[in-house]
């Protein structure tokens, strides 16, 4: 996940200040089943501190005593991690740990495919052979260019796994009230970038949304100039049908992921009927992903519970999974 990497990158820029060595660790292969997917990643620092976890818990540890090595000689190792005889665990995990200091170039690289929404590609070269393999290591690719973790020559014969990271999940919020804070902070815990939009004349700031990326103060004819990418969730919450009216009316020739729309069912119909009298065009698309009333059927009373509904329906859209219980899945959680 791009956010997870982000969070890595900021974590070695820290790291950096105060002279401290790095360890990416990466899972590339698994057989069986695992917490994790492979492209997980973790970082470790001399001082014995972690950021990030590949598994939800039972490898950690043993990722920081094998990574001790890696300080020491600077030499990318694999680790395989057998956890049908462990507690909980049920696969083997093949986990790259190499050392990790990219140059500036490689990080101002990184923070502009941030900005711009790119899709980032990773490949890492490996072995399943247990142990320090010459060659093997990881390089990210940024328009074009390379950029490797460190600098250690690698071995472009071996084993790759690629992985294509899509720019972070943006969720827009179009309303500033209790709800919609409460939505902003969930969404920014799952990793998405939160934009609020909010009323010309409401004099709320970015202090007021813990976790948003930015808070637009925008009349509804001004939506239309939003980036908004097929990685970006739009939800309608003024609380204002006709408020509600002309943001969607703005809306008509986007095309986001998904668009939410709060209220009962009868709200919505007569949304879309006045939308399709005043909008003299519109993007046909747009008609599909509207979801109104805008959540899953989980019970959700309080504005913490209808958050969990969105964020949870959101991702069954974007995942293409239709939302049911896990004990009635009949085949494995991840296709």
């Amino acid at each position: 996940m791009m956010h997870e990497l982000l969070k890595l990158k900021e974590s070695y820029i820290l790291a950096q200040k105060v002279g401290l060595k790095a360890v990416m660790a990466t899972v590339v292969a698994i057989e069986g089943s695992s917490y994790r997917r492979p492209g997980v990643r973790m970082l470790i620092f001399e001082n014995n501190t972690m950021v990030g976890a590949v598994s939800g818990g039972c490898v950690e540890n043993e990722i920081l005593k094998q990574s001790q090595s890696v300080f020491l000689n600077n030499k990318t190792k694999m680790m395989v991690y057998d956890g049908r005889y462990r507690l909980g665990c049920e696969g083997v995990l093949y986990i790259l740990l190499e050392p990790f200091s990219p140059d500036i170039a490689a990080l101002n690289a990184f923070e502009t495919v941030v900005k711009k929404r790119q899709t980032l590609k990773i490949e890492s070269f490996y072995t399943k052979t247990e142990g320090i393999q010459p060659g093997m290591g990881s390089e990210f690719h940024f328009e074009g260019r390379n950029f490797a973790f460190s600098n250690i020559q690698l071995d472009k014969t071996l084993p790759v796994y690629t992985q294509i990271l899509k720019p972070r999940f943006h969720l827009i919020i179009i309303g500033s009230e209790h709800d919609a804070v409460q939505l902003g902070h969930f969404a920014f815990l799952t990793g998405w970038e939160v934009t609020i939009v909010a009323s010309v004349k409401d004099p709320k700031t970015i202090a007021n949304f813990p976790g948003a990326n930015q808070v637009l103060h925008l009349l509804p004819e001004e939506i239309g100039s939003l980036s908004i990418d097929s990685e970006t969730a739009v939800i309608l919450m003024t609380h204002s049908y006709s408020t509600d009216l002309k943001f969607l009316i703005g809306l008509k020739n986007k095309n986001p992921a998904y668009l939410g729309l709060l209220g009962p069912v009868k709200r919505r119909n007569q949304l879309l009927n006045e939308f399709f009298e005043y909008a003299d065009t519109y993007n046909e698309e747009l008609i599909d992903v509207i979801h109104g009333p805008s959540g899953i059927s989980i019970g959700a009373e309080t504005p913490q519970e209808i958050a969990i509904s969105i964020i949870a329906e959101i991702l069954s859209v974007v995942r293409k999974e239709e939302p049911i219980s896990l004990k009635y899945k009949v085949n494995a959680i991840h296709s």
